[in-house]
C-alpha cells in the first residue's frame, strides 16, 4: 500500500537555518493568510505583556517563595496574558523556530500514509477521529488531511484539535477549513471552535484531551510534549530534591536565577525513579505522565492508533531545559514570555506510562530519518522533483536532507506508536510500518 499511496500522492537541540517551502516567500510569518484575516497581534501590546509576566513571577515569588521550574515554565509558555504561545505567531522564519512540517510536505504525507496504512490493517474502522496535540499552525493537520481525504474508502471521520491558545487556533482554522466560527464562552461546550474543511470534515478545537469525544480515535502529538512543563529533580544524599527559580536581585542580565529546594518538595517526595535508573539529576514532567496516561485508557478502552514525534532521549539526558528565540539558543530565565522554552521527551518515560497505565503496545521510540525513509521518502522526493520547477528543486531537496540526515533532524526526533495491547499479536505478525 505505501507505494502505491506515493504514487497516487503525485532543530531546537540547536537552531537548524530556517527553510521554506517551494513557492513560498522567502520571509513570511503566516504567508496563507490574507492580511485582513489573520488574527490579532500587536508587538507593542506584546512586549507590555511580557514585562507584566515578569512583574507577576516575581511578584509571586517574593511573596511565597521560589517555584518549581514546572511552574514558571507553565506561566511563561500559557499565561492568557503575557503567555509565549497565546497571542502570535512563533513558527517559522520570521518566529523563533520551524518545525518538520513547515519545512517539507514529504513529512506530513508519510504521517498521513503510515496513519492510513494502519488503520487499514486494522480493518478500515469507521467512523473514526482525528486527533492532534497541539496543532501548531495547522500545516501537519492539513497535510495529513489531503492524504486522508483521498484514502479513507467512504469511511466517516471527524476532526479534533487540543488548542489553548486562541491565535494559533484561528490560525489553524485559516489554514485548512472553509470556514469556522469561534463560540460564546457562556454555551460552556467541550469545544470552543467548529470549522468545516473544503471537502465537509467537521473540525472542532478543545482546550483538554479530556474534552474530545470518546471513540476510535488516530492521534497525532508533533512537538507537543516537549512543551509540557518539567520538574527539575537532583539526588543528594539518597534523597531527590528539586531545583528552584528565585529572584536574582544582583544579576543584571537575568530576571531570575536558580537555586535548591532545602528540602523535599511534594514533588521530589512522591517521585519514584524508573528501574535501573542511573541517572543522579533528571527531569520529570507529570504533565507529560498525565497526557500518555489518558491517551493510553482511551486507546485501551475505544481503540485507535497515537503516534508521538519530538526530539528527546530514552532516559539518559540530564539537563535539557533550555529557551529559543529567533532560531537561536536564548537564556530562559531572561526575559520570560518572549521565547520558547522546552526540555527533551524522555521517551522511555512516556514508554513505561502508556504499558503501565494501561494495556498498551508500544513500537519504538526509533529516529526521524529512519522512519521517513523505511516509509519510502526517497521515492516522493523524487516525484516531487521531478515536477517541481528548477528553481525549487534544491528547496525540496535540502529540505528533505534536513529532515532526514543523522547530524541535523534525522537522529536528535523520534516517533513513537502506541497500539490497544490486544493488538499484539496482530502487529507481530502484520509488522507496524516504519518500524522496523
Amino acid at each position: 500500500m505505501l507505494r502505491e499511496v506515493l504514487r497516487i500522492g503525485s532543530r531546537r537541540w540547536y537552531s537548524y537555518k530556517s527553510v521554506r517551502r517551494p513557492g513560498q516567500p522567502a520571509v513570511s510569518s503566516n504567508v496563507e493568510l490574507e492580511q485582513n484575516q489573520k488574527p490579532k497581534q500587536t508587538s507593542d501590546t506584546h512586549a507590555k505583556s511580557n514585562g507584566n509576566l515578569t512583574k507577576q513571577l516575581a511578584a509571586k515569588i517574593q511573596a511565597t517563595g521560589p517555584i518549581t521550574v514546572a511552574e514558571y515554565m507553565r506561566e511563561v509558555l500559557t499565561n492568557p496574558h503575557g503567555g509565549y504561545y497565546m497571542n502570535r505567531d512563533v513558527f517559522g522564519r520570521a518566529g523563533d523556530f520551524i518545525t518538520s512540517p513547515e519545512i517539507s510536505q514529504i513529512f506530513g504525507e508519510l504521517v498521513g500514509v503510515w496513519l492510513m496504512n494502519e488503520w487499514q490493517k486494522l480493518g478500515s474502522p469507521s467512523p473514526f477521529q482525528l486527533i492532534e496535540l497541539g496543532p501548531g499552525r495547522g500545516t501537519l493537520a492539513r497535510d495529513v488531511l489531503k492524504v486522508i481525504s483521498k484514502f479513507k474508502s467512504g469511511a466517516q471521520f471527524s476532526m479534533h484539535m487540543v488548542e489553548i491558545s486562541p491565535y494559533l487556533s484561528q490560525a489553524q482554522a485559516q489554514r485548512f477549513c472553509y470556514k469556522y466560527e469561534i463560540l460564546p464562552e457562556e454555551e460552556q461546550l467541550q469545544h470552543y471552535q467548529t470549522g468545516t474543511t473544503a471537502t465537509g470534515t467537521q473540525v472542532f478545537w478543545h482546550r483538554r484531551l479530556e474534552d474530545v469525544p470518546v471513540g476510535f480515535s488516530l492521534v497525532l502529538a508533533h512537538e507537543f510534549f516537549d512543551a509540557l512543563p518539567v520538574h527539575k529533580l537532583q539526588l543528594i544524599n539518597g534523597k531527590w530534591q528539586e531545583v528552584l527559580i528565585d529572584v536574582d536581585i544582583n544579576s543584571t542580565t537575568a530576571d531570575f536565577r536558580y537555586v535548591m529546594s532545602k528540602a523535599q518538595t511534594p514533588v521530589s517526595n512522591l517521585f519514584k525513579p524508573l528501574p535501573q535508573e542511573q541517572r543522579s539529576s533528571l527531569e520529570y514532567s507529570l504533565e507529560a505522565e498525565r497526557h500518555v496516561g489518558l491517551l493510553a485508557e482511551r486507546l485501551e478502552q475505544h481503540g485507535g492508533i497515537a503516534l508521538i514525534m519530538d526530539y528527546g532521549h530514552f532516559g539518559d539526558k540530564t539537563d535539557t531545559f533550555r529557551g529559543f528565540k529567533q532560531h537561536a539558543l536564548h537564556e530562559p530565565l531572561l526575559a520570560p514570555g518572549t521565547a520558547d522554552l522546552t526540555a527533551d521527551v524522555d521517551f522511555r518515560h512516556l514508554k513505561h506510562v502508556a504499558e503501565t497505565r494501561a494495556h498498551i503496545h508500544c513500537c519504538g521510540p526509533v529516529q526521524q530519518g529512519d522512519f521517513m525513509r523505511s516509509m519510502q521518502g526517497e521515492v516522493r522526493l523524487e516525484q516531487l522533483l521531478m515536477h517541481a520547477l528548477p528553481e525549487n528543486q534544491s528547496i525540496i531537496r535540502s529540505g528533505y536532507e534536513m529532515l532526514t540526515d543523522a547530524k541535523q533532524m534525522g537522529s536528535r526526533f523520534k516517533f513513537l506508536a502506541m497500539f490497544p495491547g490486544v493488538l499484539a499479536a496482530h502487529l507481530n505478525k502484520y509488522p507496524v510500518a516504519g518500524f522496523g
